[in-house]
């Protein structure tokens, strides 16, 4: 399962960041919540913490999550497929 998102910057920069199966394992851990909830009650932290480990995990920041919220403008789901 994966999921693409779209992060948007305060410095302009745009990312799309393909969230993975670590990244949604990681997510039960922390919510203990399934991430078959993501398509019924979609929470916005969620979707930012699952585009954040997903950065995180493969080298795009080194930002604890809190620092790297302060750096996002915006965000949303890519018209891209996931791989």
């Amino acid at each position: 399962m994966k999921l693409n998102l779209q992060v948007s910057f305060n410095d302009g920069e745009t990312k799309d960041i393909e969230a993975g199966t670590a990244d949604m394992v990681a997510f039960e851990d922390k919510f203990n919540v399934s991430v078959a909830s993501l398509g019924a009650d979609t929470k916005l932290s969620w979707l930012l913490y699952l585009a954040w480990h997903a950065d995180k995990r493969t080298g795009g920041t080194k930002l604890s999550y809190e620092k790297w919220l302060e750096t996002v403008d915006n965000m949303g789901e890519t018209s891209q497929a996931p791989k």
